[in-house]
């Protein structure tokens, strides 16, 4: 199978993962809200442009272009736009995770309830 991910996705929620390209914008901070997931791996970040900004754990760290990052089950976590140029990068999904993703992103989405459904919590 071959597709063209530019901005885009490859594969799906009932795949064995999905790939999603995902661009954050200069003074985007804090994409997604400290939050952990009980039962999957979040996802494994590969920054292709700019820096993105990561608290895992107890821990801030930024990755610049050409850095990956995992973050595993039960590990506290959120990311940000760290740079001064969009940020392009790739993100490597759990299905489980990547149907949290579709859901939230519906219009009227309860998220705690969502990320409840998916053994998922929001810490703040």
């Amino acid at each position: 199978m071959f597709e063209r991910l530019a901005g885009g996705s490859l594969g799906s929620p009932e795949d064995d993962f999905v790939v999603v390209e995902w661009t954050a914008e200069v003074g985007t901070h804090w994409i997604a809200p400290l939050h952990v997931h009980h039962a999957d791996d979040e996802a494994s970040w590969y920054v292709l442009e700019g820096t993105l900004g990561f608290r895992h754990g107890e821990e801030e760290i930024e990755a610049p272009a050409g850095s990956a990052v995992l973050v595993r089950r039960e590990t506290p976590h959120t990311y940000w736009n760290a740079g001064g140029v969009p940020a392009r990068y790739l993100l490597i999904l759990t299905p489980n995770i990547a149907r949290l993703l579709e859901e939230i992103h519906e219009p009227g989405a309860d998220i705690p309830a969502i990320f409840a459904r998916y053994d998922s919590e929001i810490l703040r």
